[in-house]
């Protein structure tokens, strides 16, 4: 890694859902399936949680924070979750997620406003997972109508117990009405696959390299997620890419499109730093990175989603690249919307720096 390069952040993935949707199943099973990812874990009640898994992470007691019952969002306040982030992402736990288990009544909104404006700099946010009971959703919309809200706030919904709905054809169909623009994926026992919301195998990413090398590998331990159905599109390309053509892609980015990720050159409107990408949902961030000497200059972008027309998405970003020999002299105010660092923040002191999640009125932006 070049001297001033970004350390490489931890996602942290907020997992929500009502009581019985499946969230420790799903965690359970991220836990046995992480590809040798080291998972961190805030829990409400960690009794429940099968831990065999956790043994990857080093020392049970510095991978896991357990908060006992209650709600996460009123039993805490910013402050102290960032506490608890502190803690898991210090470099002697070693872990390469962090997943905070809400309890079934906390409210995701609230959630994703508290990691949002954790300050901790080895943290980044890694998406809202809704889980959702099929069998059971008719009855919980119900009882909770909050929950049609709480869909439209995720990045990622997981229609679980599929297997058990009597029509799980018409709840999937809702749900996806609901989500909005969000990722759906549906699920049994809580088997999604870990590559929708980490890399795995981090122990294998060359310095220097995407860590999404792995993405179109299978083995045997495939056979069980029944299944995702997520698709990805690798998109690589040695001519710099032009900004505002990126960023009108990445406003309108499709539906299901769940991870966005990589480096982009942008050549001359920016000839000393390549930008590392972070896309969760419609969460968006760059950072700027100081291009090391002799380093091939080219763009690497890797897109993960459900039900994504992955043609379509290659052709988008094949326009994307740029055709002036020169710089757009204010082609990167829309890149710089999206960085939070002290030297954009000088050169363009005009703009507002920060990360911005448009999913909701109510969420402030990152910060």
């Amino acid at each position: 890694m070049a001297q001033g390069r970004t350390p490489k952040q931890i996602p942290v993935v907020v997992l929500a859902g009502f009581l019985g949707s499946g969230k420790t199943t799903l965690l359970n099973h991220l836990l046995h399936r992480s590809g040798g990812s080291r998972i961190g874990a805030i829990v409400n009640d960690f009794g429940a949680i099968e831990i065999d898994a956790m043994a990857v992470a080093g020392a049970l007691g510095d991978s896991t924070v357990s908060l006992g019952n209650g709600c996460l969002c009123c039993a805490v306040d910013a402050s102290e979750l960032d506490s608890y982030l502190e803690r898991l992402a210090a470099p002697a736990v070693g872990v390469d997620v962090i997943v905070i288990e809400a309890s079934g009544l906390a409210e995701p909104g609230e959630l994703v406003r508290m990691v949002l404006a954790s300050e901790h700099p080895a943290i980044e946010y890694g998406g809202l997972v809704e889980v959702v009971d099929a069998a059971e959703f008719d009855a919980t919309r119900a009882r909770h109508p909050e929950i049609d809200r709480h869909i439209g706030l995720a990045d990622l919904v997981v229609v679980n117990k599929l297997d058990r709905a009597d029509d799980g054809e018409r709840v999937l169909g809702l749900v996806r009405s609901l989500a909005g623009s969000a990722a759906v994926v549906p699920a049994r026992y809580g088997r999604i696959d870990p590559e929708f919301l980490f890399d795995c195998r981090p122990s294998e990413e060359r310095v220097g390299q995407l860590s999404f090398d792995d993405l179109h590998r299978h083995d045997d331990d495939h056979a069980d997620h029944l299944h995702t159905a997520y698709d990805s599109v690798s998109f690589a390309s040695a001519a710099p890419l032009d900004p505002r053509r990126l960023m009108t892609f990445l406003d309108g980015r499709s539906e299901g499109l769940y991870r966005i990720k990589g480096y982009v050159d942008l050549g001359p409107n920016d000839p000393l730093n390549r930008y590392a990408v972070h896309a969760v949902g419609r969460f968006l961030r760059f950072v700027p990175e100081p291009w090391s000497e002799g380093e091939e200059r080219r763009t690497q972008l890797v897109l993960i989603g459900a039900g994504i027309d992955r043609d379509a998405l290659a052709k988008e970003l094949h326009a994307c690249v740029q055709d002036a020999p020169q710089a757009d002299e204010r082609g990167m105010w829309g890149v710089l919307r999206y960085v939070r660092d002290p030297e954009a923040e000088q050169e363009a002191p005009g703009e507002d720096p920060l990360v911005e999640d448009p999913r909701d009125d109510d969420l402030p932006d990152e910060g």
